[in-house]
C-alpha cells in the first residue's frame, strides 16, 4: 500500500500542479533541518578559513615590513648617488653601492640608563651578527653593534657620548667627525674651520673612512651652524635622520666596508667620551686642532680641514 501510494503521488506531482503548494509547506518544515545538519561543516570550513587567512596576512605583513625596509635603504642611496651625477664624479661600482646583504633585525629592549643610548635586538650570533656592523633603519645610520650574544645583539647609537663616525656634506663633499652628545635630539659636528662652507639643511651622509659603515647613508641634517670670532672651529649641530626613538625594525648591514666581521678589531667602550671612533680612536682636541687650523690657513676659500 506504501508503495502504490508513492508511485501515485509521483505520478500525480508529476502530470499535474496539485501538490505544488503542499510542496512547498513541506519545504518549509524541512529548511531549518537542513540548516541543523548542515552546521558543523560550516563551522568547520568558518574556523578553516579564518585560520588559514589570519596565517596568510600575518606572513604578508612581514614580508611587506622587510620589502619595505628595503626599498627604504635603497632609497637612502639615491640623494647621494644624484649629487654626486650632478657634480659628474665618476662612481666606482655604484650599483654595488645599495646591494649590501642586510638582515631585518627588530628592536626588544632599551638600555634604561640616561647617560647611555643602546638598544638590544632579537638577531645575534648564531644570525651571523658581529661586532661593530653598522645598523640602519628606514631613515639613516642608527648605530653599531658593540655585545654580540648567542640569539640577541647590542647597539651602540650614534647619539651616544662615546661615539663618533666620519661623514661628509653631501652638497660639497666637506669631511668633518660627527660625534654623540648622549641626547637623541642632536648630533655635533666637531673639528669644522669657522670659514667652512656649511649651510643649515645640508644632508650629512657617512663618508666610508673609518672603514666600518658604508659611504653614503643618510647620517642627519645641519640644524643650526654658529660661528665664534674668538674660536677657530664652528660649532655645528646636526639633526638624526634615523628615528632613534620610534624605529622598531632595524637592518643589520653586510658590507665590504665592514669586512663581514672578520677584519676590523671589537669595539672596546671607555669612559673618555667622544674619545672613540667606529674602527679607529679618535683624534685627540689638539691633534685635531692643530690638523684643521692647518688646513684653514691652506685653503681660505671657505673649504674646511680634512677632520677625519
Amino acid at each position: 500500500m506504501l508503495t502504490v501510494l508513492s508511485i501515485v503521488l509521483m505520478v500525480v506531482d508529476a502530470r499535474f500542479d496539485a501538490l505544488k503548494p503542499l510542496r512547498h509547506q513541506l519545504g518549509l518544515l524541512v529548511a531549518p533541518l537542513y540548516s541543523a545538519a548542515e552546521m558543523p561543516v560550516r563551522a568547520w570550513e568558518s574556523v578553516s578559513e579564518l585560520t588559514t587567512s589570519r596565517a596568510e596576512l600575518i606572513a604578508d605583513n612581514e614580508r611587506l615590513r622587510a620589502e619595505a625596509l628595503l626599498t627604504q635603504r635603497k632609497l637612502q642611496k639615491l640623494a647621494t648617488l644624484t649629487e654626486q651625477n650632478v657634480r659628474l664624479r665618476e662612481l666606482l661600482n655604484s650599483s654595488s653601492l645599495v646591494d649590501e646583504r642586510v638582515l631585518v633585525a627588530e628592536l626588544i629592549g632599551v638600555d634604561p640608563n640616561p647617560f647611555t643610548q643602546r638598544i638590544l635586538l632579537d638577531k645575534g650570533e648564531a644570525d651571523g651578527v658581529f661586532l661593530g656592523q653598522p645598523v640602519l633603519d628606514a631613515s639613516g645610520l642608527m648605530g653599531q653593534v658593540v655585545e654580540v650574544l648567542p640569539h640577541s645583539a647590542r647597539v651602540l647609537l650614534v647619539t651616544d657620548a662615546s661615539h663618533s663616525l666620519p661623514v661628509q656634506i653631501n652638497r660639497n663633499g666637506l669631511r668633518a667627525i660627527a660625534s654623540g652628545t648622549g641626547r637623541n635630539e642632536w648630533l655635533e659636528l666637531r673639528y669644522v674651520g669657522d670659514t667652512a662652507d656649511v649651510r643649515e639643511g645640508d644632508i650629512v651622509v657617512s663618508s666610508g673612512l673609518g672603514q666600518r659603515f658604508p659611504a653614503g647613508y643618510p647620517v642627519g641634517r645641519v640644524q643650526t651652524v654658529t660661528r665664534h670670532p674668538a674660536q677657530s672651529f664652528a660649532e655645528v649641530r646636526v639633526t638624526p635622520s634615523a628615528q632613534l626613538n620610534r624605529s622598531r625594525y632595524l637592518l643589520l648591514v653586510f658590507s665590504p666596508e665592514s669586512g663581514y666581521g672578520d677584519v676590523l678589531p671589537a669595539l672596546e667602550l671607555g669612559t673618555e667620551g667622544a674619545n672613540e671612533q667606529e674602527g679607529d680612536t679618535a683624534p685627540t682636541d689638539e691633534a685635531a686642532a692643530e690638523t684643521a687650523a692647518a688646513g684653514s690657513e691652506a685653503e681660505p676659500a671657505g673649504e674646511a680641514a680634512d677632520a677625519d
